[in-house]
């Protein structure tokens, strides 16, 4: 009997442990920009509505504001399109800062990995 409980134990803890992962990666911005340390260097999404954007052809660099509703938050995305003003998408990345003075995150970013866009 303790060999079937732990047969089936272990799938269960794990599949347990990954669907706490996933919630603990879907921070509002308002908590994202509350707690920048606790997300610093960590892969996050967030869902929300594109304020504006900026786009040069040729340069690599591109950005634009993502506002959940708590907040908004840069988005620099080095690959394929960025999305028009008023787009709703969710976005995958890794959180950044430039720099930390007094505490205060100054440059906070998400350096996006990939963007779904959203109906």
């Amino acid at each position: 009997m303790t060999k079937l409980t732990a047969r089936f134990a272990a799938p269960f803890a794990f599949a347990a442990i990954l669907s706490g992962c996933a919630f603990a990666t879907r921070p509002s911005i308002a908590e994202l920009k509350g707690n920048p340390g606790r997300f610093q260097d960590k892969t996050i999404s967030v869902e929300g509505v594109v304020t504006s954007a900026w786009d040069v052809p040729f340069v690599p660099l591109k950005t634009y504001q993502l506002d959940d509703g708590t907040g908004q938050v840069t988005v620099i995305a080095q690959e394929g399109d960025v999305p028009t003003r008023g787009a709703r998408v969710k976005v995958k990345g890794r959180v950044n800062d430039v720099a930390t003075l007094g505490g205060k995150s100054i440059g906070l970013h998400i350096r996006q990995s990939d963007v779904d866009y959203r109906r």
